[in-house]
């Protein structure tokens, strides 16, 4: 029964990102000649499967402890006066704090050897659309969901009045990778976009924009990019399996000299 409504569950997910984020894609594609069944479509369909129905239990569970572990860090006076503030005020303080984390832990990915054997598997995709999104490995969506809530956790931020803002979050990220482009003028500068991440998925050279959902941490520290046109190819200047159990196996797999 409970593996009954686990696949319900799935399904459900899988037809709600297809409404909201198919019309999208045909409205606005950034690669107008993209289908939907395009190459490397059911390897990502099993990325995703294997997030909502393998994964993603034990990625809340670490989380749970990392949390746990983390918590008492701080004062609890001090944690106190932040879970007392505004939700408003709580809620930008999150975005901005987490942004920053997100954007060093992200850049660090791509410069240590170890932390991009994992967060390779992300980047080989070589079309981009809401179902790759989700070409992660579980390593990675622990690292990169540690880094996120790392300030809910060390600061007191309360989990409950926040959970708009995380389910948000989790959207936000989708859209991003989605076959989209849709120009939203100066508004750029301060709310990211598909525009902004396929760059950071260029083939043709070193990923900037590892910002979340807004780029000015980019802005700050001199990594924006933003071009007037999709980059020619995405993906990987390196071999790599191209089915979901290599992938998964990529990282441990001894390098040739």
């Amino acid at each position: 029964m409970t593996w009954v409504l686990s696949l319900l569950s799935v399904g459900g997910s899988f037809l709600f990102l297809c409404l909201v984020f198919r019309p999208l894609e045909m409205a606005f594609p950034a690669k107008s000649d993209q289908k939907f069944l395009r190459p490397e479509w059911w390897t990502d369909l099993f990325f995703f499967l294997g997030q909502y129905l393998l994964w993603g239990g034990a990625v809340l569970w670490l989380l749970t402890r990392f949390g746990g572990w983390t918590s008492g860090l701080l004062p609890a006076d001090f944690q106190a006066a932040v879970a007392a503030q505004p939700w408003w005020l709580q809620a930008i303080e999150v975005i901005i704090l987490s942004d920053l984390f997100v954007y060093w832990g992200h850049r660090i990915q791509h410069q240590v050897p170890f932390l991009w054997r994992f967060h390779s598997i992300h980047h080989s995709a070589e079309h981009l659309d809401w179902l790759a999104a989700h070409r992660e490995h579980p390593v990675d969506t622990v690292y990169t969901m540690g880094l996120i809530n790392l300030p809910v956790f060390l600061l007191g931020f309360p989990v409950e009045t926040l959970a708009g803002l995380i389910a948000f979050r989790g959207i936000w990220a989708i859209y991003i990778h989605s076959n989209v482009r849709l120009p939203i003028g100066p508004l750029r500068w301060f709310i990211g976009a598909p525009e902004l991440h396929h760059w950071h998925h260029d083939k043709a050279r070193d990923a900037g924009n590892y910002a979340n959902i807004s780029p000015l941490m980019d802005i700050i520290f001199g990594t924006y990019r933003c071009p007037d046109h999709e980059p020619e190819a995405f993906g990987i200047n390196e071999p790599i399996s191209r089915s979901y159990l290599g992938q998964m196996l990529h990282p441990f797999r001894r390098k040739k000299k």
